[in-house]
């Protein structure tokens, strides 16, 4: 399942309801102090209650009860769950969906005394007749006594041991009835059975935080390696609860042959006894530990130490869920992911999560007021905090209001000595023409460096991170040489088609380009491809190499879904995951000599020799 959303009441600082919506990548941008570590620690409350541990000061100082409401909706719910040994059931046919047809898990926590206790609700659009609201809290004789007050008759029809088929005819025998919003328990019988088989489902949830003691078993050491026993304890947890359901049925076994013998001798003592399995095994009792050289404890270094160790677990992290299609999904939550950071490795590590987030079974969430860090976020991403005129947080989300403040309070201001704006369609592109000009670079050291000259600044028209924003917003107006770069798309009908023969109509040294190509990705060396995937799709200069290369991937899975029975959304986020590594890892993989190979006619020179003439003007 896929967090989409969460919903925090009465925690802290937060006193009124307020709703964040989650992406692949998301980034709560703020000020200090404004409640942006909150957010993530209500989370972490919700999925583990361990790092975060509640107690009586932790409801809001301005709210009127000690309860702290922690909610979260989810996508992808399981289609069917086995809550009943005789038949199975759905979320939808419980009514434990809300309005909108998610699933939508509530906790509150009451902190009035000295132990905090826990309730967890489905946020659901329920039936409202007094014979159908309590329908998972009832034991199977009290389901069997209200069916046949309703007149529910036993037969073929009906399997009266089934305490889903039961519910069934229950409400088919009330009929249709109005619905509303509300919370429903899942604390007894079925409920509980229901919120058991769900909490298999949800996803791991991992939170980094950045102000740390520093102990023998800090967890800026710790939690890394920590996190990778626990996600590959998820990931065999089918097979583990198999092993567990083995040795429990192995021992009742044993216990019921036990007492088949006590009651040849004392049948009255026999009846006495029951086989009870007391405890669930624990899995837990791996340990893994860093230590450094001379056996000198990891946690014994400086913070920046310890803070390049998570840098690399998320480097590692992107790498091994590239190859891992279908495991369980994952939550990484890192507040502040710069602190202790040169800026270098403060970019490194950024990249490191956002590759992360392109992973379809993973979503990372960021803390930063750092101006560098955010300029580097996506701008659909930007979950902006700031306080309200009563000094309450509020969230703020997208439109250009939001971006321009939160550039502002930031200081990511423009770069004021840009000369060339550079305008590709997307964030991709600026990835493969800044390789690209690094291979030609190698052999003209009179071409621009891209990634580092200030007289460029590139603009993508579609999407971007918020430093892409700023440019384009301070360009509006700023008067500099353009250079337009978009792929052709259709060999025919060019996409872009009119808006290159615009700007190449203008009197001035403004300049535009087709691609001669469908795309950026039909650029890049098979070569390059194949080392980066491990095979190659063959394609020709006007195939979907992403899709090809997506397609290939997926059948090297071994998954059990072919291709072509996949939705279309699946096949999409595959598609999209393939371009994003196309661009980064098989165009950084590429040589001078394979660029020249697929750059016969030097076209992509030639993009490059516009931009330095532009420049050096």
């Amino acid at each position: 399942m896929k967090l989409l959303s969460a919903s925090i009441r009465n925690f802290r600082s937060y006193r009124d309801t307020v709703s964040i919506g989650f992406g692949n990548f998301t980034a709560v941008i703020g000020r200090n102090d404004v409640g942006k570590s909150t957010l993530l620690e209500a989370l972490e409350v919700f999925f583990n209650h361990q790092l975060i541990k509640l107690d009586q000061d932790d409801p809001c100082v301005h709210g009127a009860d000690k309860v702290i409401e922690i909610g979260c909706v989810f996508d992808n719910h399981p289609t069917e769950l086995t809550i009943d040994a005789v038949s199975p059931t759905t979320l939808e046919a419980e009514f434990l969906l809300n309005r909108d047809g998610r699933l939508e898990i509530v906790k509150q926590f009451d902190c009035s005394g000295r132990t905090v206790k826990e309730a967890v609700f489905a946020r659901a659009s329920h039936p409202t007749h007094d014979k159908l609201r309590d329908l998972l809290k009832l034991k199977n004789t009290d389901l069997k006594a209200r069916a046949t007050e309703l007149g529910v008759k036993k037969g073929e029809a009906i399997d009266f041991r089934s305490n889903a088929a039961l519910r069934r005819a229950i409400r088919d025998a009330v009929g249709d009835e109005a619905r509303e919003e509300t919370l429903i328990p899942l604390a007894a019988e079925d409920g509980k059975k229901v919120w058991d088989q769900l909490e298999k489902h949800l996803p791991a949830f991992a939170l980094f935080q950045s102000d740390r003691p520093s102990r023998d078993d800090d967890r800026e050491v710790s939690d890394p390696m920590k996190v990778a026993m626990a996600l590959a304890l998820k990931e065999v947890e089918a097979e583990l609860n198999a092993i567990k359901d083995r040795v429990q049925a192995s021992v009742m076994e044993v216990a019921e042959r036990t007492l088949a013998k006590l009651r040849e001798m004392d049948p009255a003592l026999a009846g006495q006894l029951t086989p009870t399995i007391k405890t669930e095994p624990k899995w837990d009792a791996f340990k893994l530990s860093l230590t450094g050289d001379h056996q000198i404890p990891i946690n014994k270094r400086g913070s920046g130490v310890r803070r390049l160790i998570l840098l690399n677990f998320f480097r590692a992290e992107a790498e091994r869920r590239r190859g891992a299609d279908g495991s369980r999904n994952v939550i990484y939550a890192v507040e502040e992911p710069e602190s202790s950071q040169h800026p270098d490795n403060q970019v490194m590590l950024i990249k490191a999560l956002l590759a992360l987030g392109e992973d379809p079974g993973t979503q990372v969430l960021i803390t930063t007021h750092v101006p560098a860090v955010a300029a580097m976020v996506p701008v659909d991403a930007i979950r902006l905090v700031k306080r309200d005129g009563d000094g309450h947080p509020r969230l703020w989300v997208g439109g250009d209001d939001v971006y321009r403040e939160t550039a502002e309070a930031l200081g990511v201001l423009p770069d004021r000595r840009a000369r060339v704006a550079v305008y590709v369609e997307g964030p991709h592109d600026v990835t493969f023409l800044t390789i690209m000009g690094r291979l030609y670079r190698s052999e003209d050291a009179g071409l621009i460096d891209l990634e580092n000259d200030h007289r460029v600044a590139f603009v993508p028209t579609g999407g971007g991170n918020l430093k892409h924003w700023v440019n384009k917003q301070y360009l509006r107006n700023a008067e500099l040489t353009e250079v337009h770069i978009y792929d052709r798309d259709d060999q025919q009908n060019p996409k872009y088609g009119e808006q290159v023969a615009a700007v190449n109509a203008r009197q001035g040294r403004d300049i535009a380009f087709l691609t001669d190509r469908r795309e950026m990705e039909n650029y890049l060396h098979p070569d390059c491809v194949t080392a980066t995937f491990g095979g190659c799709p063959a394609f020709t200069e006007w195939c979907d190499v992403p899709t090809l290369v997506a397609e290939q991937v997926h059948a090297a899975s071994a998954s059990p879904n072919p291709w072509g029975t996949l939705d279309p959304e699946k096949q999409s986020k595959k598609a999209s995951r393939a371009k994003s590594r196309l661009n980064q890892e098989a165009a950084a993989a590429m040589t001078l000599v394979q660029l020249k190979a697929v750059d016969t006619n030097g076209e992509i020179l030639g993009w490059l020799v516009a931009i330095r003439e532009r420049a050096d003007a």
